[in-house]
């Protein structure tokens, strides 16, 4: 058997070295050959997709357009629960994506003495909560854990609710609905930080327990200044329509209430308002008048039953409330009997409301001698100047026999 002999000339250490560096060289050029393939295949078209699915991560090459179509190609399944991001369907357009499906899982939502159960590929209580659809208070709080029935629950979570108590703080006059998860009075008072003053007068004692519905008033002895939001009512346009029958009334343009902040000098004495002066007012909203339609279209007439009927509708349109229309019923009533054509030979008074000339009644329309509409126009607007109602026209005409 022949030996190797090891040239003495050459060092042992130079030929290691020799061959690492042959090594490193062609993994240099391995990894330029990788490199040049893949950039030759981006050129192509193809995208580097890297896969962060829970604790697996995967990488695929695709020339989809979307990763919803990638995805398919590669046989992923993505329920309709599941969230990925970026989107499913965001276009692809750049040689590389990073990207992370959240999948979905059961979350029991426990709200009291309601439970919802939920699929939710959200991470935190709040996204949770806001996926559920449920409406929380700032001063609620959540735990979540683990549910611990996994035969008939499955592996999931459990989210709890615990709901701050609501009640109705008054403090310094302006009312609002608070809610705290403090047990007492003076907690309440120590986690919203409000810090009483020497003056300050509590309805209860501090060391009363909260409860769900109360009310907790905080006010200062003496005068002081109060600052709160009011309503401005909105204006009413009432436009007449001659086209519309009598009777008829629409909103054409809703009106909206405006608000104004107002400042007030304020007396209090053992926790009673005894006095309130207006001190200054800033409009930060003006109202919208609303607009309506009323119908102004008058009936002709042809009897006495007709006229009276009309008459009704003439006098509610002319602002008197119906307690108003005996009284004008009765005066007409025994004046005429309802007739245009009523007239007094005597006197010479006609029509309806028994006009003192007739003529006065051409101030309204030409046709005062034949028509209701024209003869209880102008009865009404006599009416109002002189006895400012029908009751008041009526009690004058029992004690006089005339109006």
């Amino acid at each position: 058997m022949r030996k190797l002999l090891r040239n003495p000339t050459i060092p042992y250490g130079f030929v290691t070295a020799a061959f690492c560096l042959g090594v490193l060289l062609l993994g240099i050029v391995l990894a330029n050959r990788a490199y040049a393939a893949s950039a030759d295949d981006t050129a192509k078209g193809d995208h580097l997709i890297t896969l962060h699915d829970g604790n697996q991560d995967r990488g695929i090459l695709s020339n989809a357009t979307t990763l919803r179509q990638a995805f398919k190609e590669a046989g992923i399944n993505i329920d309709a629960h599941d969230m990925v991001e970026p989107s499913l369907d965001e276009a692809l357009v750049a040689s590389h994506y990073d990207v992370n499906v959240y999948r979905a899982r059961p979350v029991t939502v426990v709200d009291g003495a309601v439970r919802v159960k939920i699929l939710s590929p959200y991470q935190t209580p709040e996204q949770i909560v806001k996926h559920a659809e449920i409406e929380l208070q700032d001063e609620d709080l959540m735990t979540v854990s683990a549910n611990n029935d996994m035969v008939s629950q499955g592996a999931g979570l459990h989210l709890t609710i615990d709901r701050a108590t609501p009640f109705t703080f008054v403090m310094y006059g302006k009312r609002i609905t608070a809610y705290t998860q403090a047990t007492t009075v003076a907690e309440m008072l120590e986690q919203k930080e409000v810090k009483l003053a020497s003056n300050d007068m509590l309805s209860l004692p501090k060391s009363s327990l909260i409860a769900s519905g109360m009310t907790v008033e905080l006010w200062r002895e003496g005068i002081q200044t109060l600052t709160q939001d009011e309503e401005v009512p909105f204006e009413v346009e009432k436009i007449k329509d001659a086209d519309r029958e009598l009777g008829y009334s629409a909103i054409k343009t809703p009106g909206v209430a405006g608000k104004r902040t107002v400042s007030y000098e304020v007396e209090m004495r053992n926790g009673v308002e005894v006095s309130r002066k207006e001190i200054q007012s800033v409009t930060t909203k003006e109202p919208t008048k609303q607009v309506e339609v009323t119908g102004a279209k008058l009936p002709t007439p042809t009897n006495p039953t007709e006229a009276q009927a009309l008459g009704h509708q003439m006098m509610l349109a002319y602002g008197y409330g119906e307690e108003e229309w005996p009284c004008l019923y009765n005066l007409w009533m025994r004046e005429s009997g309802w007739r245009t054509t009523a007239g007094n030979q005597s006197s010479g008074a006609y029509g309806i409301p028994q006009a003192l000339p007739a003529s006065k009644m051409a101030s309204v329309g030409p046709d005062y001698l034949t028509n209701a509409a024209t003869q209880i126009t102008w009865g009404l607007g006599y009416v109002k100047g002189r006895y400012s109602t029908p009751c008041g026209a009526w009690s004058s005409f029992q004690a006089k026999g005339w109006y």
